[in-house]
């Protein structure tokens, strides 16, 4: 007797809300950034939580921005950016950078230097990740800005920032000895 091989069912999947996944990223702690890029299209820079690494070969960073946001076109025309990590005592920047105040307004505070693409460095960055963008790709509002180091600045010692529950938290830089 011939066996059949039956396709399992399909079952549709619910659409998670946005209020729902919103809800969810605020439980995943991460680290404050302020992107900044400069050059034909423009100085420009806001905050995200959304970065991540990718691969140390070649050392590639991911950078998610909305392509709805006033800052796109600098960075996509520019190609360039910097990810400059902010450490303790910086939420004030954070949140001037992630408001609707004017680029001009956003660079006044904070000592910057051009980096080695012409991004922004911020001199009191905990971290600083100057790139290159290599890669972009769409995805729902936003585009994923794939991005190769090429130059790493590092305080060490460094507190550091991070977002988590909708709220900053200080991160000292050493764990006390127990």
């Amino acid at each position: 007797m011939p066996t059949s091989s039956a396709t399992p069912a399909i079952l549709p999947i619910a659409a998670v809300s946005q209020l729902a996944f919103r809800d969810a990223m605020s439980g995943l702690a991460a680290a404050v950034n302020l992107i900044t890029t400069d050059g034909p299209g423009g100085r420009a820079g806001f905050t995200a939580t959304a970065v991540c690494s990718v691969t140390d070969q070649p050392p590639t960073l991911l950078v998610c921005i909305n392509r709805s946001a006033s800052v796109y076109d600098a960075f996509i025309e520019n190609g360039t950016l910097c990810v400059n990590t902010l450490g303790n005592g910086q939420q004030d920047l954070s949140n001037l950078f992630g408001g609707k105040s004017s680029q001009q307004e956003r660079f006044a505070c904070g000592q910057w230097e051009a980096g080695v693409t012409g991004a922004p460095v911020l001199d009191s960055a905990k971290l600083a990740l100057d790139c290159k963008v290599s890669q972009s790709v769409s995805v729902g509002t936003h585009d994923i800005l794939f991005c190769e180091v090429v130059d790493i600045r590092h305080q060490s010692g460094a507190d550091a920032l991070v977002y988590f529950g909708r709220r900053y938290h200080h991160l000292p830089s050493e764990t006390p000895a127990a």
